[in-house]
């Protein structure tokens, strides 16, 4: 009887969480279909919309001088344009929008195959996680605060494993901040030289993943918890989504912007001439004080969070509308 008890208590831990974190027994393979297509689609309308947003961001990261003065704002003015806009600062604004969309290649393969592992992963691995710790972790936390719990957990491990992507942020990064580096060279050319250089950072990556992740869902599970969806079987409405996404977005961002810094400068540094993060990490501080960890974020809030916002809203209610679909 206590082995049965168990099965049935798991079982029934299996369906008591989030549209993003369900799979129905014998409807599996509907299930991933669903997640894969639905974050397939995210990935794809975040990179249409929001790769010049990516760019700017990457840029201001990656720039080492000081680019706010707070007592000229005309100064502050030239120093973005140049920061920005780089060798078409200068240009006319046509020439200035064209300037944001280097790396789009590198750019489309990464985002997707990203938004896919991470969208598509995390209600995979939060799936199994509740089966085998559901009872414990609702035991000690309550039921609310352990699903919260358990979906940061599993969007956390699912952001460290995203460094296997890695290569392809890297060099999406050398195109849209050094892009000289790359001119001239194909991409089997670059694999093949740079081989396992293409991973420098790695540790730095994970490093950075781990809390965005643990927030980025956890406050999305948090937020639709505290909005009372899934209580009933109910799905969440487009705003109820785009609400929850916001909250896991700006935190994940905040949380995470030190460590982004520090990755991006080892991603732009010259092939030939790396750098290791602790290194930068010092320069960083000895010349622009703690302040340039968070070099960028307001901005980054502004516009890299209405870009995480809008991607995980769309793949949390196309996987849901695609798993209805698939369901009947």
């Amino acid at each position: 009887m206590p082995i049965i008890n168990e099965i049935m208590n798991d079982e029934s831990s299996k369906k008591q969480h989030d549209i993003l974190a369900t799979s129905g027994g014998g409807a599996q393979m509907s299930m991933s279909k669903a997640r894969l297509i639905g974050s397939a689609v995210a990935g794809m309308s975040e990179l249409s919309l929001f790769h010049p947003v990516d760019t700017i961001a990457k840029r201001l990261m990656s720039t080492e001088s000081r680019v706010v003065v707070l007592n000229s704002a005309s100064t502050t003015a030239i120093n973005l344009n140049h920061a920005i806009f780089r060798n078409a600062h200068d240009k006319a604004v046509s020439s200035k929008m064209g300037s944001l969309f280097p790396g789009i290649g590198f750019g489309a393969a990464y985002k997707i195959l990203q938004r896919v592992y991470k969208f598509g992963g995390q209600p995979v691995l939060l799936d199994k996680m509740t089966v085998r710790y559901g009872n414990t972790i609702d035991e000690r936390f309550g039921h609310k605060n352990g699903r919260t719990l358990l979906s940061a957990m599993a969007g956390s491990l699912i952001g460290i494993g995203e460094v296997f992507l890695l290569p392809l942020d890297a060099l999406k990064v050398k195109a849209q901040t050094a892009p000289e580096q790359l001119r001239g060279r194909g991409v089997v050319d670059i694999f093949r030289k740079e081989g396992l250089g293409l991973y420098r950072g790695a540790g730095w990556t994970a490093a950075r993943n781990a809390p965005g992740s643990f927030m980025l869902f956890g406050g999305n599970a948090a937020a639709k918890s505290f909005m009372g969806v899934g209580e009933k079987g109910d799905k969440a409405t487009w705003t109820q989504d785009a609400i929850a996404s916001s909250a896991g977005a700006l935190t994940s961002i905040t949380v995470a912007q030190p460590l982004d810094v520090i990755k991006t400068r080892i991603q732009n540094r010259p092939f030939n001439s790396p750098e290791s993060g602790i290194s930068i990490m010092t320069k960083l501080i000895k010349n622009e004080g703690v302040g340039g960890f968070f070099k960028g974020l307001t901005p980054k809030l502004m516009v890299v969070g209405p870009k995480l916002v809008f991607s995980f809203t769309v793949a949390q209610h196309t996987i849901a509308y695609f798993t209805t679909r698939f369901g009947h």
